[in-house]
Parts: structure tokens; C-alpha cells; sequence
């Protein structure tokens, strides 16, 4: 009996471990220039199980230097809040930041928040990358050609 209890439970947590999670990293520089990369399966597993404020190597992305976690949302688009442990989906009452839109003075809202821990849930996570992003000039067969000379539609009299 006791060895069926075991095996259940190791075959579920093996389940757990398989399934993958995708992300949509958002990477802000000092500059203010921001990149989107999607990140998936194997790429994100240095992601899970960070909270906001910790830093990862930023070589995840294909750049060199240090990311911080800034916020995220989940895929119903149910933001991250900084101060809100673990990973689970809370409504929480709030009298400002993250999660609410400017209120009235002593007013409070209690509005749907997630937690502060990166989990497969998540969506899209926000980075702030500590050097600065180099623009990537696009090939020079896809710019347009200007040399073609353009005609003008014939007047109307």
C-alpha cells in the first residue's frame, strides 16, 4: 500500500517537473531602451523560482551583464507585486502601487494580485539590464529602394 502512495507521489512530482514554462522577457537598459525576447522551455528554467529584486546573468538572453527582476504579470494579465511572497494568485486589499490605478485619499480596493515568485503561471516577466542595448542595424537587402523614381497620379481637371 504504502509503496503504490509512493510511487503515485513520484510519478506526479516527475509530471510537474516536465512541464516547461515559456516567457516574454521585457529588458529595459540605464537609457531607457527596451527589448522583448521570448524565452522558452529550457531557456527559462534559470527564471523559476526568482523574486523580484534578484539578479540572473543576463547571457540567458545573449547579452553580457546582470538582469534584474523588476515585475511580470501572468497570462490573464494579473500583475506581480514586490511585497506579496510566494506564487499564488491573492485578492488583496490596497490603498496604492502596483496593481492600482490612482485612488482617492483613504480609499482602498481590494483588487487580484500575484505573488513576487517567477513560476510557470507567469507570462511575461520585466528586466532591468545593467549596461545598454546596442541597436541591431537591419540587413541592407531588406531596407527599401529609394532610387526607383515615383509617379505621381494624374491630375484631375
Amino acid at each position: 500500500m504504502q509503496t503504490k502512495i509512493a510511487q503515485r507521489l513520484i510519478s506526479s512530482s516527475q509530471i510537474f517537473e516536465i512541464a516547461m514554462a515559456n516567457f516574454k522577457l521585457t529588458i529595459s537598459d540605464v537609457k531607457g531602451k527596451s527589448i522583448t525576447k521570448e524565452l522558452k522551455e529550457g531557456d527559462a528554467n534559470p527564471l523559476m523560482g526568482l523574486v523580484i529584486g534578484n539578479e540572473t546573468d543576463a547571457a540567458i538572453v545573449g547579452l553580457a551583464g546582470k538582469l534584474k527582476i523588476t515585475g511580470g504579470s501572468d497570462k490573464s494579465g494579473v500583475p506581480m507585486r514586490g511585497d506579496l511572497h510566494g506564487m499564488a494568485r491573492k485578492r488583496v486589499l490596497l490603498s496604492k502601487g502596483v496593481g492600482l490605478k490612482d485612488t482617492e485619499y483613504g480609499l482602498r480596493k481590494r483588487k487580484l494580485i500575484r505573488g513576487n515568485t517567477v513560476s510557470d503561471e507567469i507570462f511575461q516577466v520585466n528586466c532591468k539590464y545593467d549596461g545598454e542595448i546596442k541597436d541591431e542595424a537591419p540587413p541592407a537587402e531588406d531596407a527599401p529602394k529609394e532610387d526607383a523614381p515615383k509617379e505621381d497620379a494624374p491630375k484631375k481637371e
